[in-house]
């Protein structure tokens, strides 16, 4: 079997109480991805890190991760604005 025909790579993996939070590297596009999968509810989001960021990092607090972008995204509020 040739493993560089295989594009993605599982760096790490846990689960707890339903939730499965996953780490793979894609050879492809030196890409690091975080996704969480909750089986409970059926929510489910992956987080791209970013350069600078730990990968590490992402995948032990993928939820503050994704609460930081979410907010980073928001447009400001009107009172911010002005």
């Amino acid at each position: 079997m040739n493993t560089n025909s295989i594009p993605l790579r599982e760096l790490a993996h846990r689960r707890n109480d339903g939730i499965d939070i996953t780490m793979v590297w894609d050879s492809a596009s030196d890409q690091v991805s975080v996704t969480v999968n909750d089986t409970k509810s059926g929510e489910a989001f992956e987080i791209l890190v970013a350069p600078g960021e730990r990968p590490l990092d992402v995948f032990h607090h993928p939820f503050a991760y994704a609460a930081y972008r979410q907010a980073a995204q928001r447009p400001p509020l009107l009172a911010e604005a002005t």
